[in-house]
C-alpha cells in the first residue's frame, strides 16, 4: 500500500436525511407562510381605503401599517415564482463531499452524524414526530380561524365592557404633559375625555377649573354619582386602549355603553375632586372614529 493511501482519510457520501415534501404538506406550508400574511394585508389595505383602519391603529401610524402591507402583498406575487415545496429547500448542498478538502468533510460528516443523533434523541425523549405533526396541525388551524375571522367578521370598535374591564381608575398614560401645559394656559376648549380625565386626576388647584364649559363626547359606564363619561385613549394601536373618563352629575343616567354628549361646566366638589355638572345628555350614534389618541 502506497504511503499516499495510508495518509488518505476515507470518507463517506452524506446525504440529506430529509424526505421531500408531499404536495399537500407543500401547499400547507405556503398557505401558513405566504397565504395568511397576505390575508392581512389585504385586509388591511381595504380597511385604509374605507376609511376603517383606524378602528385598529392609530391613523397617524396607517401609513407605515399601509406600506408593509402592500410590501407583503408584493412578496405574494413573487412567491408564485418559486417552485411549490422550494420553502423547503435550505440552500445546503448534502451532495459527495469528496469534491472537498478530506480534513474539512471528516469535520463536515462528524457533526453531521452528532445532528442527526440529537435529533433522534429529541425524538426519543418524547416530543415524537407524532406529536410534532399533531402541534404544527392545530397551530396552522388556529392561525387559519383567526386570519379567518378578521376577514369574515365586520370591523367593530372596543366595546363598553371591555373598557369597563381594563378600567384601573387612573388616568391615561403620556398624556399629562400635554394636558397640564394646555390646562395652565386655559386653553380647554381642545380637550377630549382623555384630557380632562387627566387634569382630573392630577390637578393640584382644582379650583383653576372651576366653571369652565366643556361639551363632551363618549360612551357611557357607571360611576359613584350619576355616570361617567368614558372614551378609550389609543397610543400605537387598540392592543394598547386605555381607558379614560371623567365623572357626570346628572339626575337621569343613560343606559351604560350608550354613547352620548354631554355639555355642561366643570365643578369642583366639597372634597375637591372635579367633575362635569352635566345641562344637556343627548344620546348619539357611535361615531366614525371611536378612540381619542
Amino acid at each position: 500500500m502506497s504511503d499516499t493511501a495510508l495518509l488518505t482519510p476515507k470518507t463517506s457520501p452524506v446525504t440529506s436525511k430529509t424526505s421531500p415534501l408531499t404536495r399537500g404538506q407543500a401547499l400547507a406550508n405556503r398557505w401558513l407562510g405566504v397565504g395568511l400574511a397576505a390575508g392581512v394585508a389585504a385586509f388591511t389595505v381595504v380597511l385604509a381605503a374605507t376609511g376603517r383602519l383606524g378602528l385598529y391603529i392609530n391613523p397617524d401610524t396607517a401609513w407605515f401599517a399601509v406600506a408593509f402591507a402592500v410590501v407583503a402583498l408584493v412578496g405574494t406575487v413573487a412567491s408564485f415564482a418559486l417552485p411549490l415545496g422550494a420553502e423547503a429547500d435550505h440552500g445546503h448542498d448534502h451532495g459527495d463531499v469528496a469534491v472537498h478538502a478530506h480534513d474539512h468533510d471528516a469535520r463536515e460528516a462528524e457533526r453531521e452524524a452528532e445532528r442527526e443523533a440529537e435529533r433522534e434523541a429529541v425524538v426519543v425523549a418524547g416530543f415524537g414526530r407524532t406529536a410534532a405533526s399533531a402541534a404544527t396541525v392545530a397551530g396552522g388551524v388556529l392561525a387559519t380561524g383567526i386570519v379567518g375571522a378578521i376577514l369574515v367578521l365586520p370591523p367593530a370598535s372596543l366595546s363598553a365592557e371591555l373598557a369597563m374591564d381594563r378600567d384601573t381608575g387612573a388616568a391615561p398614560l403620556f398624556q399629562g404633559a400635554d394636558a397640564l401645559d394646555l390646562a395652565t394656559t386655559g386653553d380647554t376648549t381642545v380637550f377630549g375625555v382623555g384630557e380632562w380625565a387627566t387634569v382630573f386626576a392630577t390637578a393640584t388647584n382644582p379650583e383653576a377649573f372651576d366653571g369652565d364649559a366643556v361639551t363632551l363626547t363618549g360612551f357611557v359606564t357607571p360611576g359613584d354619582e350619576g355616570f361617567d363619561l368614558t372614551r378609550l385613549v389609543i397610543t400605537h394601536c387598540v392592543i394598547d386602549a386605555q381607558v379614560a373618563s371623567v365623572p357626570v352629575d346628572v339626575g337621569d343616567i343613560p343606559q351604560t355603553g350608550t354613547w352620548v354628549t354631554v355639555s355642561g361646566t366643570v365643578r369642583v366638589g366639597d372634597d375637591g375632586a372635579l367633575s362635569i355638572a352635566a345641562t344637556e345628555v343627548t344620546p348619539v350614534d357611535e361615531p366614525d372614529d371611536p378612540y381619542e389618541y
